[in-house]
C-alpha cells in the first residue's frame, strides 16, 4: 500500500523540463537574493557604528582614469560628512549641537576621506544597492573612529563647553571638547570652569580636585608660601 502512494506522488510530480512553476513553489530552481542583506556595511552602519560586513561584490572600475574614479570615490563620502557629522555631534541630553564639534569633525572627516578612500581609483568604494566595497575596509574604520569620538565628544563635553563659550572662559572654542574630555584643562581655564560651568562640567572634572577647588596653579602656590607652607 505504502509503496504504490509513493509511486502515485512520484508519477504526480510535475516535469520540470516541460512545467513552468511559479517562484514560490517548493520545486521551483532557487534564486538568489541579492539584496543588502542587515548585516552589509552601508552608510547607515557607518552612522550608527554597527558591527558589519563587507559583502558587496564591485568590479574593478571600466574608467581608463583612475583619478578621476578615485575622487570620485572621496566626493561621495564627502557629500554626506555634513549630514554625518550633525548626526555625531547631537548630545543625548538634548541641548543643541556645537558647531564648533560640528565644524571639527567635517574637517577630520573630509581629511580621511582624502587620504584613506579614494581606493587608488581601482574600483567603486560602494556599488549600487549602497555596500561599501571589500577594498574600503581601512577607510570604513577610519571614518566610524571620526563619527565615534565625536559621538563621545558631544556626550562627554557639550554641555561643558557649550557653557564655557556663554561665560566666556579661555578655554571655550574649537579645541575645547578634546581637551575637555581628555581633562587637558588646567589653570584659570579649570578654574573658570569650576566656577562658572561646575554642573555641566562635572563628568569631565579631574578627579583630584572638586569643583569649588580649581584655581590656577599660581594662585596655589602663591597662598601656600604665604602662610609659610612647604
Amino acid at each position: 500500500m505504502i509503496t504504490a502512494v509513493l509511486l502515485a506522488l512520484l508519477c504526480s510530480t510535475p516535469d520540470a523540463a516541460g512545467t513552468t512553476l511559479p517562484p514560490e513553489a517548493l520545486g521551483a530552481p532557487p534564486r538568489a537574493d541579492e539584496s543588502p542583506t542587515a548585516w552589509a556595511c552601508t552608510i547607515e552602519t557607518l552612522r550608527a557604528g554597527r558591527e558589519c560586513v563587507f559583502e558587496a561584490e564591485v568590479t574593478a572600475s571600466t574608467s581608463t582614469d583612475v583619478q578621476a574614479q578615485a575622487a570620485s570615490n572621496v566626493r561621495t563620502l564627502k557629500e554626506i560628512g555634513h549630514a554625518l557629522c550633525l548626526q555625531a555631534a547631537k548630545p543625548p541630553s538634548g541641548i543643541a549641537g556645537d558647531k564648533h564639534l560640528v565644524a571639527q569633525c567635517e574637517r577630520k572627516y573630509a581629511d580621511t576621506a582624502e587620504d584613506a578612500c579614494g581606493l587608488e581609483g581601482k574600483v567603486p568604494i560602494i556599488d549600487a544597492k549602497g555596500r561599501f566595497a571589500p577594498a574600503a575596509r581601512a577607510c570604513y574604520r577610519q571614518l566610524s573612529s571620526v563619527l565615534q569620538d565625536t559621538a563621545m565628544m558631544a556626550t562627554v563635553a557639550s554641555a561643558c563647553c557649550q557653557c564655557a563659550e556663554k561665560r566666556g572662559c579661555p578655554s571655550a572654542g574649537e579645541r575645547c571638547h578634546e581637551n575637555v574630555s581628555r581633562q587637558e584643562v588646567a589653570g584659570t581655564a579649570l578654574a573658570c570652569l569650576a566656577n562658572q560651568c561646575g554642573e555641566a562640567c562635572a563628568l569631565t572634572m579631574p578627579a583630584s580636585r572638586s569643583l569649588g577647588d580649581a584655581r590656577p596653579t599660581k594662585q596655589v602656590r602663591g597662598s601656600a608660601q604665604a602662610d609659610g607652607s612647604l
